[in-house]
């Protein structure tokens, strides 16, 4: 009997030395690819510096400050005329980048063998790729942090985020660091960004323009599709961002791409249109800035002729639970999940542990939930994802039925674009991860696959701080009187507006954006704080 319990004894302190052995040989592999990752960082940053140096050296009056204040089509234009050089234009570039990766531990080390098709058509047309800029944990949240690189702040006020997931780009590009950037939307992720840092950015039908060859956690998805983007300071460049993308070069890398070529005319067309509107998703209130800027945005359309009409998105709340959450978790999260455990979590992803737990575990969470917080209790029960293929199927076909539904609403009315709120101003630092809320205005043109833009329109007044602390929010829980903390310090930071057209008319979407872009800069006026 003693014999068989040293045997046991044996065993269980092999199990525990193996188990004591792997954790040790994991924890040494996630160090590896930490100091690999920052290593080529400051690699990367050191060879921009000494090229910026050198250039300085060759040209030592060259004053960069009017090359970085040129918007992208004049940039071109002076460029093909010969009275301004390519080097030039990059080395004054290269002098404010910030290199950057992933924010997965399982994707570190992992250089990709060819270029996207993005990059390939870009690079034909002329474009200098010279920086990557950094993102969410796992594209995961609005608040651009992850272990590997830390936390992007907004370059407008440090103690902000920058958005998310593509802060990166929008803060580089808010910052005055760079012209023009691409992005991927699933949820919001282009148009957060450019809110939050007070630039445009462009959310494209889903494959209008190829996303063959970019990375991302979680692939195979078929109803919510993200959509790669552009993102820069002005509405004509992502205009010229459009245009040499769409050409025959895209559509020949990459077939799945319907070849239809950017429509100038309708970008450029100047009849007045029939424009929806709403205030109030109904999902979530607005903050007061977001009101006004909604408010500012109709005026100045309908001074300029143009006919606004009221339009109510249907059934909100189901679509953003039962057909956007679920649908993306539509595995419980576990895809996602996979990629964040290698690693450590983002503190702004902790609740991104979440999706780790069994089925079961969270349908409980849920039912003892539902009696006193609802909200929340439907929350978790998106999160648990559908229950067999049959499931998915149902919800698929559900989804569809719900497009069709808000097109139809749409020809009701005789709309030919939509103007609705956009997420803002900026949000303190850490609150990103427990405001889930907040993507309502953004997701559900995910969900319907819209073409949608963002574009700034006014700037945080004191008035609307002061009014903020009136806001009592659509459930009156405390995600509500979360948002209020969230949304204080914010006077001076840029609020934006939604521009929204129908699937494949990305161009008539980009012409609202340019009449309104010009209306403001035609009726800009000092900012009263």
């Amino acid at each position: 009997m003693d014999g068989e319990w040293t045997l046991v004894a044996v065993a269980l302190l092999c199990g525990v030395s193996f188990f004591l052995l792997n954790w040790s040989r994991q924890k040494q592999n996630l160090k590896r690819k930490l100091q690999i990752a920052r290593q080529k960082r400051e690699a990367g940053l050191q060879q921009a510096e000494q090229a910026v140096s050198h250039f300085k050296a060759e040209n030592p009056g060259l004053d960069f400050s009017p090359i970085v204040a040129l918007p992208l089509s004049e940039l071109s234009q002076k460029i093909r005329e010969g009275s301004l050089q390519p080097d030039v234009v990059l080395h004054a570039y290269i002098e404010k980048g910030y290199d950057s990766t992933c924010g997965v531990f399982s994707k570190v080390d992992n250089p990709a063998v060819v270029d996207s098709v993005v990059v390939k058509v870009l690079k034909r047309q002329g474009a200098i790729p010279f920086i990557k800029t950094n993102i969410a944990q796992g594209l995961y949240n609005y608040e651009c942090s992850n272990p590997i690189y830390g936390t992007t702040v907004n370059p407008n006020n440090l103690q902000k985020t920058s958005g998310g997931s593509t802060g990166g780009e929008g803060a580089l590009i808010g910052g005055g660091g760079s012209i023009l950037g691409l992005g991927g939307d699933l949820g919001g992720s282009i148009r957060i960004p450019a809110s939050f840092c007070g630039i445009c950015a462009l959310k494209p039908t889903a494959n209008r323009i190829s996303s063959l060859g970019l990375n991302t956690c979680v692939k195979g998805r078929m109803s919510i599709l993200s959509s790669v983007g552009p993102l820069a300071r002005d509405v004509d460049s992502l205009a010229l961002c459009m245009r040499a993308l769409l050409n025959k070069d895209m559509f020949t890398l990459d077939p799945k791409i319907p070849p239809l070529p950017f429509k100038q005319e309708v970008y450029e067309s100047s009849e007045h249109l029939r424009i929806g509107y709403y205030d109030n998703d109904g999902y979530m209130q607005p903050s007061p800035s977001m009101s006004r800027a909604l408010q500012e945005a109709k005026s100045l359309l309908e001074q300029a002729g143009h006919m606004l009409v009221p339009f109510k998105p249907p059934r909100i709340y189901t679509a953003v639970h039962e057909y956007f959450l679920k649908n993306l978790l539509a595995d419980g999260g576990a895809t996602i999940h996979s990629h964040l455990k290698q690693g450590p979590i983002d503190p702004c992803l902790n609740y991104g542990i979440f999706p780790g737990l069994p089925r079961f575990v969270k349908k409980t969470i849920s039912l003892v939930l539902r009696c006193n917080h609802p909200h929340i209790a439907s929350l978790v029960d998106s999160i648990c994802g559908v229950s067999s293929v049959a499931d998915l199927w149902e919800q698929q076909s559900d989804i569809e039925n719900y497009i069709h539904e808000v097109i139809e609403q749409w020809k009701k009315l005789e709309l030919d674009v939509l103007l609705c709120p956009m997420l803002g101003p900026a949000l303190n630092l850490t609150y990103s991860g427990r405001l889930t809320s907040g993507v309502s205005y953004t997701a559900l043109y995910n969900l319907l696959n819209f073409p949608v833009g963002v574009i700034p329109i006014t700037k945080v007044t004191a008035e609307d701080e002061d009014q903020l602390r009136h806001y009592k929010g659509t459930f009156g829980g405390f995600g509500d009187k979360l948002f209020i903390k969230a949304m204080q310090g914010s006077v001076g930071l840029p609020v934006a507006v939604q521009c929204v057209s129908l699937p494949w008319q990305d161009e008539l979407c980009l012409r609202l954006m340019r009449e309104l872009e010009a209306l403001c800069a035609k009726n800009k006026k000092p900012n009263t704080q």
